[in-house]
């Protein structure tokens, strides 16, 4: 089967929920075009959200640009999360939403070190520096300290530059493995070895899509629409035809190079960022509720979280765990 008809396929699936006529909706990114938004991209180059009601606009993110205020004050519709730290947050704060879909089922932050310095995970606490960043200490790195023995005097800030740990070989230092590898890769002429917390007991969700509970409880329609296109999209991004997708990206970022995007597929793929574990039975966006509740197991343990939260108030699996992107990707697949 063609990508053409793979789409299509996809729509046929979204035809039966359509929200009302062309819909006006508007979905913030946390960050700059991106590979890493590419489903959403390309759900809306393929029409698959026209296809079911709704006109999407895509808000990019960046530095100067608070997405979840935007969604509270009601000027964008929807807003891509990272983690499930920041809907807790919000929760223990009395705000009003939910995660309705989670795009990664990996959480693509990892550690990197110098090539063959270390052998196993266990041993990079053991390194002279770990370069981290202020939101990484206070999330990843409690954990880190709980569940590996991390210590705090080995932390020194990241600053967004790895001249610090391409000069030391005894560092380590954060980054996303769709992103910072690539970089230090073409500075240097060598590859990091790569850490992906992941695959070490990170077990979140990530690059979520929120919603405001009004949202979810007025327009239900909107939600299930933006949600399983969302997912069909990503399927055909990773599976099919992505060119117009990418081209979308670019326009929206000049600086993105057709180098990065290969690479940040490529590594999204091999890690199984978008779909791997819950996501192969389930279909991609889906929710897994064990790994959420184990997570925040975790995450009270380390000290980030506060315990007793109503921490399953943050999500619902209801828009998410319909399965509509694995017959998608089948076709794709030629199963």
């Amino acid at each position: 089967m063609t990508t053409k008809h793979a789409a299509l396929l996809g729509v046929l699936v979204l035809g039966a929920t359509a929200a009302t006529a062309q819909e006006a909706v508007t979905f913030g990114t946390n960050w700059v075009a991106q590979a890493e938004h590419g489903g959403y991209y390309q759900a809306l180059a393929d029409g698959t959200y026209a296809a079911c009601g709704l006109d999407v606009t895509i808000s990019p993110g960046g530095p100067q640009v608070n997405g979840r205020a935007l969604m509270m004050s009601g000027k964008i519709d929807f807003y891509m999360g990272g983690n499930m730290l920041l809907p807790w947050n919000a929760l223990a704060e009395g705000v009003p939403l939910k995660v309705v879909a989670a795009h990664f089922q990996k959480e693509p932050q990892v550690l990197l070190t110098h090539p063959g310095k270390v052998a196993t995970f266990e041993e990079i606490k053991d390194l002279d520096q770990l370069i981290i960043g202020d939101n990484g200490f206070a999330s990843y790195y409690q954990w880190l300290m709980d569940q590996y023995g991390f210590m705090a005097e080995n932390r020194v800030p990241y600053t967004f530059n790895p001249a610090p740990f391409i000069a030391n070989e005894s560092s380590a230092q954060q980054g996303y493995v769709t992103s910072e590898p690539f970089a230090i890769e073409r500075e240097t002429g060598w590859t990091p070895d790569i850490w992906l917390l992941a695959d070490y007991g990170f077990t979140t969700p990530a690059t979520t899509v929120e919603a405001m509970n009004q949202t979810i409880e007025e327009r239900p329609e909107v939600v299930k629409c933006f949600v399983e296109g969302s997912n069909i999209g990503w399927a055909n991004y990773l599976y099919g035809d992505n060119s117009a997708a990418n081209e979308m990206i670019k326009a929206d970022n000049p600086d993105m190079s057709d180098e990065q995007i290969a690479y940040s597929i490529d590594k999204m793929k091999e890690y199984g960022i978008v779909d791997s574990g819950f996501a192969l039975e389930n279909g991609i966006g889906a929710g897994d509720a064990e790994a959420i509740a184990d997570f925040y197991e975790k995450m009270v343990t380390a000290g980030v979280v506060e315990d007793g939260l109503d921490w399953e108030a943050s999500y619902t699996t209801e828009f998410a765990n319909t399965g509509v992107a694995l017959e998608t990707k089948k076709a794709l697949m030629g199963q």
